[in-house]
């Protein structure tokens, strides 16, 4: 943060490295994260508009992207959507570079840091879509106050995100899916799309799994859709 930014220093919990990168996958982050590193201003907000070397038809954002394949297809299949990317694990980081390089994927900035730094410097309205998919249920009661998903959050999301647009969220953790559905039903900003099970019991079909998704996951996922009213 810079001299003229007050806000408190958060702490980031979580991994930021994990085995030693590859040397090609070590050379995505020190030669290509820079052209595609989302930088966050000292003062005042983002201008969504200048974020992409051209025009953009809307912005989505991804929060915590793992590694980086349900992004990169979705930004390979909306190429007039401008995305932002926010992961602080650089592991995965650098396996988005890669993938976004070999697709030849120009609508990607990336964030690699926390997501709420973000989403606190972007102007009202701005967001269509929003994707928060099988984040750490932390599960202790103790840590709850860590899950991405609550008022503090669904507040600034609901400030950032235009009528009409979605948020997304996912977990195959039962505990973390009854936290997150309580959590965005009953603030008030964000309508539950789901009129019976099979509307987030089943995959939609533009929502892949990813490698990460299938390796970690230990009960059914849910697919959560919310409309910010």
């Amino acid at each position: 943060m810079g001299a003229g930014d007050s806000r408190p220093q958060r702490r980031l919990h979580g991994r930021r490295r994990g085995r030693k990168l590859r040397p090609g996958l070590a050379r995505l982050l020190d030669e290509v994260l820079p052209d595609r590193l989302l930088a966050l201003p000292e003062t005042g907000l983002l201008d969504p508009v200048s974020l992409f070397n051209r025009p953009v038809s809307a912005l989505w954002l991804e929060v915590g992207f793992g590694a980086g394949e349900h992004l990169a297809w979705q930004a390979s299949r909306a190429a007039s959507v401008g995305f932002i990317g926010c992961e602080p694990f650089l592991n995965g980081v650098a396996t988005l570079l890669r993938a976004a390089e070999d697709a030849g994927l120009d609508n990607i900035r990336v964030h690699p840091g926390d997501a709420r730094d973000v989403i606190e410097r972007l102007p009202d309205g701005c967001l269509d879509r929003c994707f928060v998919l099988f984040p750490d249920p932390w599960p202790k009661r103790r840590h709850h106050g860590r899950r991405f998903i609550g008022k503090e959050t669904l507040d600034t999301l609901a400030r950032i995100m235009a009528p009409g647009a979605e948020l997304r969220l996912a977990s195959d953790d039962p505990g973390l899916v009854d936290w997150m559905l309580w959590q965005t039903r009953s603030h008030g900003a964000f309508a539950w799309l789901a009129r019976r099970a099979a509307d987030f019991e089943t995959r939609p079909a533009d929502w892949p799994q990813t490698r990460y998704e299938a390796k970690r996951l230990k009960g059914t996922p849910v697919f959560l859709r919310f409309r910010r009213r």
